[in-house]
């Protein structure tokens, strides 16, 4: 019987060591199985997204800062207390590692205040598909401010940005185009620039619109259209006047007595706001014809000159 026993204690212990053995076994392979899925949601992470747009301007960091340095350097020296180096940290925290599709208000917010200024009355000059030549103007004649000639707009004009949920954090492939999702870096950011351009306005105001252009001159779902008159302020701005532009040469497709102007001038009135228009604003029209001085229309123009 002690023999039997003992043999019995031994199969009890070789049980148990075999079910050890086994439990060991699968503990190891679960951990093994979570290492493996880790791993993948890893390596699943390091993609990027994939968008439509242009990625993230190469060095936009070194751009951000130089435009800021020399904006309230040269260009606005008024303004020489803003802190660049913060702009640009606020502005990284605003979209780094997040998703593009995502971008809210209050991301945006605290670069706002940083980097906003006050508008001189009379200065500010609104546009609409009239890029270049508006550009033109504002370099030549200093009287008035485009959005791009603030520090927001100055600092990130024809750059794109924007962030991705995985590391780096910053996309340089790809970002979202604005007809993707609407709450993209670009679109909030200059949406929310605008509106302050907008609500900073004072005295006269002008806005320059392309009268040789088929959809007309007046585009609702334009961020003029659709953002920036709403947030003209009736008991800051006296009037709003409108230079309506047609290319040299033509077509004139739009005059201040066309439809979209029309509109235009119904939603300003609607709103408490005087307004006025002129066709081929002088000054401007003559700065077409510095690019194109033997052409008809800047003969015509020289001769009302004289």
């Amino acid at each position: 019987m002690p023999f039997q026993n003992r043999s019995s204690r031994t199969r009890h212990r070789h049980r148990a060591l075999l079910l050890v053995g086994i439990m060991v076994l699968l503990v190891t392979l679960a951990a093994v199985l979570a290492a493996v899925l880790a791993q993948g949601r890893k390596e699943s992470s390091k993609k990027l997204l994939h968008w439509k747009g242009k990625g993230t301007t190469e060095n936009l960091e070194q751009i951000i800062l130089g435009r800021c340095y020399n904006y309230v350097t040269t260009v606005n020296p008024a303004l020489r207390d803003k802190d660049c180096q913060k702009i640009w940290e606020t502005m990284k925290n605003a979209f780094i590692y997040k998703n593009p599709c995502n971008i809210t208000i209050e991301d945006y917010q605290p670069l706002m205040d940083l980097a906003s200024h006050p508008i001189p009355c009379n200065k500010s000059l609104f546009w609409s598909k009239t890029n270049d030549l508006v550009h033109r103007y504002t370099k030549t004649n200093h009287s008035f401010l485009t959005l791009e000639d603030t520090l927001l707009g100055y600092m990130t004009d024809g750059v794109s940005w924007c962030g991705n949920p995985s590391s780096p954090g910053i996309n340089y492939k790809s970002c979202p185009k604005w007809s993707e999702c609407e709450s993209n870096p670009s679109s909030v950011y200059w949406k929310m620039a605008s509106k302050m351009f907008a609500e900073r306005a004072c005295g006269v105001v002008q806005v320059m619109l392309n009268g040789s252009i088929d959809a007309g001159a007046f585009i609702n779902s334009s961020i003029f259209g659709s953002i920036e008159i709403f947030n003209l302020d009736p008991d800051k701005v006296s009037t709003v006047q409108i230079w309506l532009m047609h290319n040299i040469g033509g077509p004139q497709s739009e005059s201040c007595m066309g439809p979209s102007i029309t509109r235009l001038k119904s939603i300003l009135e609607e709103r408490a706001l005087s307004v006025s228009c002129e066709d081929n604003y002088r000054p401007v029209q003559l700065l077409q014809c510095a690019s194109d001085p033997d052409h008809a229309d800047c003969r015509l123009c020289t001769s009302n000159v004289e």
